[in-house]
């Protein structure tokens, strides 16, 4: 099922998407700075650049989900495809990940 048109589920999302997603998973807790988008899709070649925290005791790994193949997107994740989308074309500062999910980005505007 979709919402808004926008998919549910990894399996329904693009090439460069499903990339994005494993790359936050991998990532786990840390930032993604300077992601290229274009017609709504993020760019990964080049790739951004990424900068991961570790937390001593920590589980510093990749999420266990990042193991499956498919599986339903979480409501942040999906929100992070609409704001791309909404942007078009553009180059996202920031990505905050916590938990391997989107949690706050960073754009830039000119004002008018």
């Amino acid at each position: 099922m979709q919402e808004y048109g926008h998919p549910h589920h990894k399996s329904h999302l693009s090439a460069p998407k499903v990339r994005l997603v494993e790359l936050m998973q991998r990532i786990n807790f840390g930032r993604i700075e300077r992601l290229t988008v274009r017609q709504g899709e993020p760019v990964l070649d080049p790739p951004p650049r990424v900068v991961r925290e570790i937390k001593f005791g920590g589980d510093n790994g990749p999420r266990p989900e990042s193991l499956k193949g498919d599986f339903t997107l979480k409501a942040q994740v999906r929100d992070l495809f609409a704001q791309l989308e909404a942007l078009g074309d553009g180059v996202i500062p920031c990505i905050e990940i916590q938990r391997g999910l989107p949690f706050r980005m960073t754009v830039e505007e000119v004002c008018a």
